[in-house]
């Protein structure tokens, strides 16, 4: 056992090596004070619009997860354009609207079409399963876990039996952590553009806070990977159960 914490947290300090070593490479390139001129624009335009700016990045965000394009990259941006705690909120909004649509549209409006997607999909017909037993619960453990893409969800938890409700409460639970971790790495982001392009008087101070920075995004990853580690070991579990449960049944179709 103490060998295993041990292994973990050597690999833990060789991706903070890594990240630190690209930070300061990236620093020497200009890089990060390019991107620091692309988000001050990015800000400005935001803060131009009111209001309209934080409903406009909602519907982007709604619009693009309904699309199936993946939300990743507007995540980053909010934490760059809003900070942390705005950030998360703001994403935490939007990303719960858009798996709500998607799970209405995947319910009334594509349910053959999305039932043909997840046909193939064995391990998806055993949460499937769970979800008909235990709602909510299997609901925001497939949050936490990355075992199915957040967009498929959206539409495939349409067709199961788990109420809209229900669906709604524990995906937003679920997604939380996730959200503020992209969301801080979108932060950290700005904050190292903002130390490498800050000048000489206040260098040194930036760079104490981009240090800061660095060590809560390390805790907010370490607090997420033991979630979803332990949200996939539950998972996991109870997916087996129901699978070992569906054998006799063979191909039998509703």
């Amino acid at each position: 056992m103490n060998g295993l914490l041990k292994n973990k947290w050597v690999k833990f300090g060789a991706i903070a090596l890594i990240v630190a070593i690209a930070v300061i490479a990236l620093k020497k390139l200009g890089i990060f004070t390019f991107i620091s001129g692309l988000l001050d624009q990015a800000i400005l335009w935001v803060d131009n619009l009111g209001a309209w700016g934080i409903v406009a990045f909602i519907g982007i965000y709604v619009l693009a997860s309904v699309l199936f394009v993946s939300g990743a990259a507007l995540t980053l941006g909010a934490g760059a354009l809003f900070g942390v705690v705005q950030g998360s909120i703001l994403v935490s909004i939007a990303s719960t609207l858009a798996a709500t649509c998607s799970f209405l549209i995947g319910r009334y409006l594509a349910r053959g079409w999305v039932s043909k997607q997840i046909d193939g999909q064995p391990k998806f017909k055993a949460v499937d399963k769970a979800v008909a037993q235990e709602g909510w619960k299997i609901v925001g453990l497939v949050r936490l876990s990355p075992i199915f893409p957040f967009v498929f969800l959206n539409y495939a938890f349409g067709v199961t039996k788990v109420s809209l409700r229900e669906y709604v409460i524990a995906s937003w639970i679920g997604m939380m952590p996730g959200t503020v971790m992209y969301v801080y790495f979108g932060y950290i982001g700005r904050a190292a553009a903002n130390a490498a392009s800050a000048d000489t008087t206040g260098g040194q101070e930036a760079l104490l806070k981009t240090a800061l920075t660095v060590v809560g995004l390390v805790a907010t990853v370490l607090v997420t990977v033991l979630i979803t580690k332990a949200a996939q070991k539950a998972l996991n579990a109870q997916i087996e159960g129901d699978s070992h449960d569906a054998i006799p049944q063979g191909s039998q179709e509703v």
